[in-house]
């Protein structure tokens, strides 16, 4: 029992720097992957390492890489404290083991890839490089009968950030030999595209069956400097041409991870399983607004000759004055007989003559208005007109008169 929780089961896998277990989370009854590191050492570096994993993993969520649960330290032997990490248990083999079975069809190849292109820009996009993608750390997991597996990316023990400080010693090589980029074997720095060169290799070994670059440390990585890995000949034109960019020898030639998943994506629903092109999402930039013609060119559109008024029947001159009529503030155009050019009246004086018209216009009518009124009064004025009534006797033909009297004016 580690930590009071923890229930070793069998062994998984050992590494060189840790061993994994099935195990039993007692607290919370479900199965676990536990990495029981090695004893800790006087290494400054190896304790970094350790520790910069269990960091690295308790930041990461993605659906193509092994969820961390928990983390703590095993006291069994209090002389010997020795780091672990409790993971989701993937039930399933790695990828090691499925190529050991035979070469893994191109449709099967493409979920795969995808999936771990997939995850591979995710951890960049964070700043995180790998450095070991090799066969046996991708777990294949069936989520769900009848569908194809899904890769899991696991063991990030030599990972590290990007600029940040190095977990290993100067001039160490660390990675898988077989598996390293060019600038991994050169002792070179190291960035997103490592990771990409050695996805393409893991590709190519799903492909053929063999590891591309076998031997020893030092062989494998002198061959990759030398030639370039051997795609079939019975391989697909669009397959090949993929792997040969993921294994460029210049980094800055490599596709970056997101567009790797796309051109995966697409061999997804491809009828023979074949990759989209390595085409970078570029930034799109909106389109200039169209160009202002020439003043020459306004003037003449808006002096041209209408099509309606010639259809009408007019002649030219006709048409021309009609469009005047139709747009008054517009002046005709005057050709100055010395001049091959036209040339048009000031804004300023056209709106000055309009607004003289406007007054003379107004003064015409308080003019008008004026004599109205004075008309109005000179005309003799028609004399009053008295209505007679017939006599009536009594009092009601007095009050009678009396009404009349008070109604004269």
């Amino acid at each position: 029992m580690l930590s009071g929780r923890y229930r070793l089961g069998r062994v998984l896998g050992r590494g060189g720097m840790a061993s994994v277990y099935t195990a039993r989370d007692e607290n919370l009854g479900r199965d676990v992957a536990l990495k029981l590191f090695a004893p800790q050492s006087a290494d400054v570096d190896e304790l970094k390492r350790q520790q910069a994993e269990i960091e690295l993993l308790a930041t990461l969520n993605h659906p193509s890489l092994v969820t961390l649960f928990d983390a703590g330290t095993d006291t069994r032997v209090p002389e010997e404290p020795r780091p672990f990490l409790t993971m989701e248990l993937v039930e399933g083999q790695d990828l090691r083991s499925r190529i050991r079975h035979s070469p893994v069809p191109l449709d099967e190849l493409a979920v795969i890839g995808a999936g771990l292109a997939d995850a591979l820009a995710y951890v960049h996009s964070l700043g995180i490089i790998h450095r070991d993608i090799k066969p046996a750390n991708v777990l294949l997991v069936h989520a769900r009968p009848g569908e194809p597996v899904r890769p899991k990316l696991t063991d990030f023990g030599i990972a590290r950030i990007i600029d940040g400080t190095r977990l290993t010693a100067t001039g160490t090589m660390v990675g898988t030999a077989a598996y390293l980029s060019p600038e991994q074997a050169r002792g070179a720095d190291m960035g997103p595209a490592s990771d990409i060169y050695s996805l393409g290799l893991v590709l190519l070994e799903c492909i053929k069956g063999s590891v591309e670059y076998p031997g020893s440390a030092v062989e494998s990585a002198v061959a990759r400097l030398h030639r370039a890995p051997v795609v079939p000949d019975s391989v697909p034109a669009e397959w090949a041409q993929l792997i040969r960019a993921m294994t460029a020898l210049d980094p800055f030639e490599r596709p970056a991870a997101a567009e790797l998943e796309a051109a995966l994506r697409q061999a997804l629903v491809s009828p023979e399983s074949l990759p989209g092109p390595l085409v970078e999402e570029r930034t799109r930039v909106l389109p200039a607004p169209p160009a202002r013609p020439p003043r020459a060119v306004v003037d003449t559109a808006q002096n041209a000759v209408p099509h309606t008024a010639l259809a009408a029947g007019y002649g030219p001159a006709e048409a021309t004055r009609a469009q005047h009529a139709l747009t008054p503030d517009v002046e005709p155009r005057r050709r100055s007989p010395g001049r091959a050019g036209s040339s048009r009246k000031p804004t300023g004086l056209r709106h000055a003559r309009r607004r003289s018209r406007i007054a003379v216009v107004l003064a015409a009518l308080a003019l008008l208005a004026a004599a109205a009124v004075v008309v109005s009064f000179a005309l003799p004025r028609p004399a009053a007109v008295v209505p007679s009534y017939p006599a009536v006797s009594g009092d009601v033909g007095e009050h009678l008169k009396q009404l009349q009297r008070s109604v004269q004016p």
